[in-house]
């Protein structure tokens, strides 16, 4: 843990209780030795609470100043509940229930106050109330934001919550202030995203952050996918989960090179996106606002220009299939209204835009499959995923797979919304009776025991050598990538070559496949992996392999026939 963190608590209580000993000194020197005087318990070491009135001599308020701080520290990370109560109270200078004044505290006036907010402050995100019950559910979309390191994906995150009321002003400029004083005064927008300590302090996300707003259509969840080619495996998850990728442009001068030439993030992340199913692609080309740049259309369009036969060449249609946009993720333009800054942009703003694709096909009449993302105990087991297809009502039997454990939904919640029913594209956390935790890994799948998802070892599949620097034969192992599920496999034969323009399979068995080329073959997996055809259920058929020396990305594609021996 950061000193930082743990040494002004001890600092704290090692002047408390030199304060607690001279009160016990100036009291004895008055009224005298006691020797039939109880033991002295100090107040943080004792189960129970200290009066307000000893027999003993001992001063209340020494008492008062040791208790104090022992029960601030537990209580700094407040839940949900605590966050409405205090913005029902809506008086923010209103004295905490059981403090005392601020002198009872050790504390002077203006300080006191000061630390009680604070306390408050470190809270999560205000929670969404729920819906009333006859109003019509909004479609739920999963955004992942991709893109170069320092893009100012986290930030253009942040900017987003605040716009739509998900974080509060006085939160931000808590940051702010916190920012300014490690002078990294431009990070705290991104501080609502980046909730780890070690985050914040290097300025690099590392797990995939969650967060979600809502427009008023839709129910969006915020994947902030890290940009750090050491954090690819975390990115890769995230974007398996969403329905649409933003990929995050740095339009300054020197930054969008770096992160656009070989070995960059912004092509790495670009061709995973693809791969991972994501058909809707936005290109947010941001930091407009910067001195290098000020809102130029010749570099907006430089930027444009570069990237279209990059998206291109992966997959993407530049007349469907992308999006482009201008915004400044520091001061918001252009992100829920239009700017000023940029006459030449005539199309809708970035919340906007989101509010105003279609709706994507999704069946909740079909069989059950969330992938598990996270897992741990609270008052029983609970696991985190995305429903991908088919729908869960609460006391519902599932089952778990690979093993086949049976289970019952205790509890069902939608984005921290408790729910008794959820359909196919949104982000559940389940209670679930009948599994210990120790015996759910990340992905494993909820299925309905009607149809089973399959499962097995050895599988054959088609695969898209994109980038790699060598030849690929048979024994040759990578990490493979498929729903949330990372696990090692090995290529173990090679069975055919697949001509990129017809379709038509060699009739010869090649030695090795290079890059640009497709073959089919056969992979076995070191553990038990939940899969499916491609044609059945694309979602859970398409996975992508990375070479875990050179960390890149080179295959892809769909499996073709599970063989399970």
């Amino acid at each position: 843990m950061d000193s930082r963190e743990t040494a002004p608590d001890s600092w704290e209580q090692e002047d408390d209780v030199e304060a607690t000993a001279d009160t016990e000194l100036q009291s004895s020197a008055f009224t005298g030795l006691n020797v039939n005087a109880p033991e002295f318990v100090p107040s943080f070491l004792s189960r129970d609470p200290p009066e307000n009135a000893t027999s003993d001599g001992t001063d209340p308020v020494a008492s008062m100043e040791i208790s104090e701080p022992v029960a601030a520290v537990e209580n700094g990370e407040t839940d949900a509940s605590a966050v409405e109560t205090w913005e029902q109270k809506g008086e923010p200078d209103e004295e905490e229930p059981g403090g005392g004044s601020p002198a009872d505290t050790g504390f002077c006036g203006d300080e006191a106050q000061d630390e009680m907010m604070e306390e408050d402050e470190e809270m999560p995100t205000p929670k969404l109330p729920p819906p009333p019950p006859d109003a019509p559910k909004k479609e739920h979309v999963n955004v992942v934001f991709i893109g170069h390191v320092d893009a100012g994906k986290s930030t253009i995150g942040g900017q987003i919550m605040y716009l739509t009321g998900m974080v509060e002003k006085r939160t931000l400029e808590k940051y702010e202030r916190e920012a300014k004083e490690k002078n990294r005064e431009t990070w705290y927008l991104s501080w609502a995203l980046d909730t780890n300590q070690e985050e914040r302090d290097k300025g690099k996300t590392v797990e995939v952050g969650r967060a979600y707003f809502e427009t008023e259509k839709k129910h969006f969840t915020i994947l902030d996918a890290p940009g750090h080619k050491s954090f690819v495996p975390n990115m890769i998850g995230g974007a398996s989960q969403a329905d649409l990728a933003v990929l995050v442009i740095s339009a300054r001068k020197g930054e969008f090179e770096t992160g656009f030439e070989k070995g960059g993030q912004t092509r790495e992340h670009a061709m995973l996106a693809k791969t991972a199913g994501v058909k809707h692609l936005i290109v947010l080309i941001n930091k407009m606002d910067d001195p290098t740049v000020d809102w130029s259309l010749d570099r907006y369009e430089e930027c444009k220009e570069k990237l279209v036969p990059f998206l291109k060449k992966v997959g993407f249609n530049p007349k469907k299939d992308i999006h482009f946009m201008p915004c400044s993720g520091m001061t918001g333009a252009n992100l829920k209204e239009s700017s000023e800054l940029c006459p030449w942009y005539t199309g809708l703003p970035f919340i906007p835009h989101l509010d105003s694709m279609p709706n994507f096909n999704r069946s909740s009449d079909g069989p059950i499959r969330l992938s598990i993302v996270d897992k741990y105990k609270d008052m029983g087991t609970v696991v985190l995923g995305k429903l991908e297809s088919g729908s869960i009502m609460k006391a519902q039997q599932l089952t778990m797979m690979p093993n086949r454990h049976t289970v019952e939904v205790l509890s069902l919640l939608s984005d921290d919304v408790e729910t008794d029913y959820a359909g196919p594209g949104e982000n559940l956390k389940l209670r679930l009776k009948g599994i210990e935790e120790e015996e759910i890994l990340p992905g494993f799948i909820l299925c309905n025991a009607e149809n089973l998802c399959h499962s097995g070892r050895t599988f054959d599949a088609q695969i898209v050598i994109i980038e790699h620097k060598s030849i690929i034969c048979p024994g040759y192992n990578a990490v493979l990538h498929i729903h949330t599920c990372i696990e090692e496999v090995q290529i173990t034969a090679l069975i055919c070559l697949v001509d990129k323009k017809t379709g038509d399979k060699s009739k010869t068995r090649p030695r090795f496949v290079k890059q640009d080329q497709v073959c089919i073959a056969r992979l076995r997996a070191a553990g038990t992996i939940c899969l499916e055809t491609f044609k059945d259920f694309p979602q859970m058929g398409r996975f992508t392999l990375r070479d875990e020396v050179m960390l890149f990305m080179y295959a892809q594609y769909s499996i073709v026939r599970p063989a399970f021996y």
